[in-house]
């Protein structure tokens, strides 16, 4: 079931380092909004704040709020492995596991998260999973074969398979085309289009054109420079944020006289 999440003014830390400051933002479930702005702005630290992966990282911690459907991620008590599994992360390169099947990698998620589940279950899920990532047709016939021998852009939808099967109700993609051609690219948004009938989906892209193509709203981070924390400086909807941004700073990225 998709959620949204909202977040009130966050701080992202490496060690005493501000990174991202002050980031307040409502995201909307079944929806795709896209991060854009330039390198080292914080778009994917403050993307992986909303799953608790900022914090794996040594120093890395965060000061606000963000709720997902009301509940506080970072309460008292929350588990992050379990936000994890209800925000699940899809990253820039394809990172299948290389010894695994391409079934077993789209039971990983499920598996490390203790669940226990018959084969016919699980075949089910394997299915739905691979359907749900439009990759079913291209691998199955060849399930056993290692994940680690499909394409590029046939990685990435087995990660985004395996990332379905937990079933998760938000999907962080950064910049998951990045690593991609152009082919396996329009594969990937394609089925980001369709991904939102059930997920809410956050995606981090220097692609302008991609975020101009599949979000809904778009959020433009921006730096002073270089030290200097990143800042959201606009959000919303995507047409608006392409044709009539109401910064100056969004105006100059989106039509190129940035930087």
């Amino acid at each position: 079931m998709a959620k949204r999440i909202d977040v009130n003014d966050l701080n992202v830390y490496y060690s005493k380092f501000l990174a991202v400051e002050g980031v307040s933002i409502n995201i909307e479930p079944k929806s795709v909004t896209a991060f854009i702005g330039p390198s080292g702005c914080g778009k994917s630290t403050f993307l992986r704040t909303l799953n608790r992966m900022h914090e794996v990282i040594p120093g890395g911690r965060v000061e606000g709020q963000v709720l997902l459907d009301g509940d506080d991620l970072y309460g008292a008590g929350v588990d992050p492995v379990t936000v994890r599994s209800q925000i699940g992360m899809v990253f820039q390169r394809p990172n299948p596991f290389p010894t695994m099947s391409i079934k077993d990698n789209v039971l990983a998620g499920v598996k490390l998260n203790g669940k226990k589940i018959s084969k016919s279950d699980a075949d089910a899920l394997v299915e739905k999973s691979l359907r749900g990532a439009n990759l079913w047709n291209e691998v199955k016939d060849r399930l056993d074969k290692p994940g680690s021998g499909l394409s590029g852009g046939q990685q990435q939808r087995l990660c985004i398979a395996r990332t379905i099967a937990v079933k998760p109700d938000v999907i962080l993609m950064d910049e998951p085309c990045s690593a991609l051609d152009p082919i396996s690219t329009l594969a990937i948004e394609d089925l980001i289009n369709e991904l939102k009938n059930d997920y809410t989906v956050v995606i981090v892209t220097h692609n302008m054109q991609q975020a101009a193509r599949v979000s809904d709203k778009t959020a433009f981070f921006n730096i002073a420079g270089t030290g200097k924390p990143g800042k959201l400086i606009e959000y919303n909807d995507t047409a608006a944020i392409f044709s009539n941004p109401e910064q100056k700073a969004t105006e100059d990225y989106v039509s190129g006289r940035f930087g």
